[in-house]
């Protein structure tokens, strides 16, 4: 092979490593824009028995996130596990990532969270307002988000149907 035939065969494996990198990069740089996190992995502890669990796995679902549930019929272990506070509770938990999600928190605000990534515990819509994720029925009730801390300290994150 002559040394111009080197050359090019050289040049061409330099561009597309270089190709490769970029690719690689521009990859990594999607996954960490904001808006982009609905991949996260959400794992759910709920009771077997409850329909509006079911619902609100599949809103979260048809929102870009990827869902795994664990069924049991008391959850209660896994909420204060999580810490909870009692007077936050509904029928199922969650965890993404570093969060807790407790009840029937929208997709969307779930998305915040990832994106904004407060300094809090987690994020919980307490009992089971209707026109939330999975509670959809005839109404459309106002309700809060709640956030709370390690410490139990609670402030509204983001309100709904207000």
């Amino acid at each position: 092979m002559s040394k111009q035939g080197k050359h090019k065969s050289r040049r061409g494996s330099v561009y597309a490593l270089l190709l490769l990198i970029g690719g690689i990069i521009g990859t990594g740089a999607y996954v960490l824009l904001p808006g982009t996190a609905v991949a996260a992995d959400i794992v759910v502890y709920k009771s077997p028995t409850c329909g509006c669990c079911k619902k609100w796995v599949s809103h979260m679902r048809e929102n870009g996130f990827s869902v795994e549930v664990h069924e049991q019929y008391d959850v209660t272990p896994k909420k204060d596990e999580y810490g909870v506070p009692r007077r936050l509770r509904s029928c199922h938990t969650a965890k993404v990532g570093d969060y807790v999600i407790e009840g029937h928190v929208p997709a969307d605000v779930v998305q915040r969270l990832l994106d904004e990534k407060p300094a809090i515990a987690g994020v919980a819509v307490p009992g089971m307002p209707m026109g939330s994720p999975g509670m959809e029925g005839p109404r459309t009730d106002p309700y809060h988000i709640v956030s709370f801390d390690k410490n139990r300290k609670l402030r509204i994150y983001a309100s709904k149907n207000q």
